[in-house]
């Protein structure tokens, strides 16, 4: 299965500051199909829906805080819905909330009451972890605790395969574990030790194509471009991204 290769617009964050729109098409130009919003620029959901429906792209997703989701959930699931997307994930934890694993049951209740109100209105819950939600607390992890406290059914994972092997974990190995959970996966590569920064996919050291034949098997929708920091100018490095995805048939 191919699946649809989107874009984390995060990646593009100072080209979106000063030129939206412009920065849209640039990413239609380079053959990418949908975008993963973190934030709709100076535009509401409707004047940015028809932007993305001018170009032929799609909202896959979109990145909201999670004070937002918690606080104003009405409001961000008519935003997506506007938009056409599906997916509302929760990108970040600040340490307050992630201070030890009662701190991660807590949050699992609480991401268990977004999934449910999203899956009412038609949508998908996701969240998507980094580095710190893989440290152990004894045998487990807080990425764990969050996925085995919440309803499979309500609350899925958007893996980060870069986070995964920064934290020590094979991200393929995850990507089964957590299989029939993980509708989103972030593709990105990693420079070799001791920097581990971010690379452009298929330019580092991650398994690319076994990771992205892991996704294919835990039934993964969406793989999800996106590098953190660029070593070079974004569009190039998102650029270089998409044609090696391309030349593996995606």
């Amino acid at each position: 299965m191919a699946h649809p290769i989107s874009l984390q617009m995060y990646t593009l964050r100072e080209e979106t500051a000063r030129d939206f729109v412009g920065t849209l098409e640039k990413v239609a130009e380079l053959g990418y199909g949908a975008v993963e919003l973190a934030g709709y620029g100076n535009l509401t959901p409707t004047q940015l829906r028809a932007e993305v429906d001018r170009l032929g792209l799609r909202v896959s997703g979109a990145h909201t805080s999670i004070d937002r989701l918690e606080g104003d959930l009405d409001q961000v699931i008519s935003e997506l819905q506007t938009l056409g997307a599906r997916y509302a994930i929760c990108p970040w934890l600040g340490p307050n909330r992630r201070p030890d694993a009662e701190g991660y049951k807590t949050l699992a209740a609480s991401l268990n009451t977004i999934g449910a109100a999203c899956a009412k209105a038609g949508l998908t819950f996701a969240y998507h972890h980094h580095d710190f939600e893989l440290k152990r607390f004894g045998d487990t992890t807080g990425l764990h605790i969050i996925l085995n406290e919440s309803d499979p059914a309500l609350v899925k994972a958007e893996i980060d395969v870069y986070w995964a092997a920064y934290a020590g974990f094979d991200p393929i190995a995850l990507l089964h574990e957590f299989s029939g959970r993980v509708p989103l996966v972030h593709l990105k590569d990693m420079t070799p030790e001791p920097e581990r920064t971010f690379a452009e996919v298929g330019q580092g050291t991650l398994d690319i194509p076994g990771i992205i034949a892991a996704a294919d098997a835990a039934g993964a929708e969406w793989l999800i471009v996106e590098q953190d920091r660029c070593q070079r100018p974004a569009l190039e490095s998102i650029r270089m991204s998409r044609e090696y995805l391309k030349s593996l048939g995606r």
